[in-house]
């Protein structure tokens, strides 16, 4: 079993470090992650023009191979699936990553894009990430977020839920959310499979332009984010929020019906018959 361990918060993220060990008992490990951060990255590529990054090796304690490269980590899955790292990889683990990743952040996280860009070439992905204190959305990187985490939680929780799918993977190559709370694993009150929830916990409230002194016509952007809101119970946030660890299986993009659009319709009946 070779296993592709990732993220998008870089190779020097401890979350990294840490799951990628978590994962040694499953198989042969590879990491390949960005060489700096690329939170927000979704299933990214990177722009075409840039789409040939170098790559360096890197060194991670207990792990005998691993890569980074300067690209979003979609583009660290579609390349090691095009061999440019050893053979094909049967499993794709990204995270543990600073911060849920429930409702509609799962369309811009990183994370679950590496492993979305692994089911679509055929491999199943797992995408692992862990609460912050005071719901630190906003505080994402920053030290003394970091320094809270309890990152042995989230990397057992990882391993043995990985354990799990590989002893009975599904059918077809598929995609796992995993979201756990920072709390110790003896404080985890129990899991949840759930739905994906609409809003995240916590949202951007307000973007205002701020002018960039000395530069006219120049502006920097400032935002504010509301208050923590709590969330329905059967979505994954709403079951992290309950001290539950939620996992959620995420399907494919489909065509849903929609009521509406006779206008749409009509004009293009009009134009193309």
């Amino acid at each position: 079993m070779r296993i592709l361990v990732t993220n998008d918060d870089g190779i020097d993220s401890v979350g990294l470090h840490r799951l990628a060990r978590a994962m040694r008992g499953h198989g042969d490990i590879t990491v390949v992650a960005p060489d700096q951060e690329y939170s927000g990255a979704g299933a990214s590529l990177g722009a075409v023009h840039l789409m040939r990054p170098e790559v360096a090796e890197a060194r991670i304690d207990g792990i005998d191979t691993a890569w980074a490269v300067s690209g979003p980590p979609g583009l660290c899955v579609l390349y090691s699936r095009l061999g440019l790292f050893g053979d094909p990889f049967d499993l794709v683990v990204a995270g543990i990553n600073p911060g849920m990743n429930v409702g509609r952040s799962v369309y811009h996280s990183g994370t679950v894009g590496a492993a979305l860009t692994a089911r679509n070439g055929g491999v199943t992905g797992v995408a692992v990430s862990q609460a912050v204190d005071d719901w630190g959305v906003e505080g994402q990187g920053m030290d003394e977020v970091l320094d809270r985490q309890v990152w042995g939680s989230a990397a057992e929780v990882a391993r043995i839920a990985v354990g799990a799918v590989i002893a009975d993977p599904p059918d077809v190559a598929s995609v796992l959310n995993i979201n756990v709370p920072n709390l110790p694993v003896e404080a985890i009150t129990g899991w949840r499979h759930t739905t994906v929830g609409f809003p995240p916990p916590r949202v951007i409230s307000t973007a205002e332009l701020e002018p960039k002194p000395g530069h006219e016509g120049t502006y920097r952007i400032r935002m504010s984010w509301g208050e923590p809101a709590r969330l329905p119970p059967e979505t994954d946030g709403g079951a992290v929020m309950d001290g539950h660890v939620s996992l959620t299986w995420l399907g494919q993009i489909t065509a849903d019906p929609v009521t509406g659009g006779d206008a749409l319709t009509t004009a293009l009946t009009d134009l193309l018959g």
